[in-house]
């Protein structure tokens, strides 16, 4: 988030996958795999909600959070990654389309951000919703910080044992050295971790053209963008990763939409 930016981008990115293939139970040894495998679609967006970023007035509350709504009926993504957003919408989101979801506040000048202009719309952060049940969720910070707010990945882990993150990186520069590269080094990390023990799929503004995706995953950007374009990415493993899941190879439709987000 800026507290002055001017530019607006004007995309949701939504990609449809093969997500892989899952284990059918007591099927290790005759390599059977579970009817579950199926296509998987997600969902991207930066709502720019906490009042306090140059948004255009298109953006302003209730509007984004109406259509935000309108589009993830009209899409029927499996999972929706959330950047920019607040507690209260996220939970309203979530009750509107049957949605099950993890918010993770973000601080901001070390303290959890009342989003603004209006109240009494909860905190700021990043979400993950979900169709199906979510299991578990894991979120923190990174160790490289800059500026007055927090940066932080958050993860969920369905029923369907599928692994689901995002993050909004810090705009610092992707030089070597900088906030931005240290951050994009740690959620590799990460999303390494989370496909070591599942199927995962990551999507977030990491604001850098280069991905953060580790070696094993293709990477998906809003590169048709008409402003600041390939700053959001959607990563998953291609082929069969070093995780221990059989995987698939991906069959991949990007999407693109219309909400609206700041960058920053």
């Amino acid at each position: 988030m800026r507290t002055s930016t001017k530019l607006l981008l004007t995309i949701v990115v939504s990609t449809l996958l093969s997500f892989g293939t899952f284990p059918a139970h007591g099927s290790a040894a005759d390599g059977r795999q579970d009817s579950r495998a199926r296509p998987f679609a997600l969902m991207q967006m930066n709502t720019c909600l906490s009042g306090l970023a140059g948004c255009l007035a298109r953006t302003q509350y209730p509007a984004v959070v109406d259509e935000a709504i309108q589009r993830l009926r009209a899409n029927d993504a499996d999972a929706v990654t959330l950047n920019e957003a607040c507690s209260a919408a996220v939970a309203r989101i979530a009750a509107e389309t049957g949605y099950e979801f993890r918010f993770s506040a973000v601080n901001y000048r070390g303290a959890p951000l009342s989003c603004a202009k209006p109240g009494g719309r909860g905190v700021f952060g990043n979400a993950v919703l979900t169709k199906t049940h979510i299991a578990s969720s894991a979120d923190a910070p990174y160790v490289a910080q800059n500026g007055v707010e927090e940066r932080r990945w958050i993860c969920v882990t369905t029923t369907e044992q599928v692994n689901v993150c995002t993050s909004h990186l810090t705009t610092a520069g992707t030089d070597a050295g900088t906030a931005n590269t240290a951050q994009c080094v740690e959620l590799t990390a990460v999303l390494q971790r989370f496909a070591n023990d599942g199927p995962t799929i990551f999507a977030g503004d990491v604001n850098r053209l280069d991905s953060c995706a580790p070696d094993t995953f293709w990477n998906e950007t809003d590169a048709a963008a008409t402003q600041a374009r390939g700053i959001q990415h959607v990563t998953e493993p291609h082929g069969r990763s070093r995780s221990r899941w059989p995987r698939s190879n991906p069959r991949r439709t990007p999407i693109t939409t219309s909400c609206w987000c700041a960058r920053g």
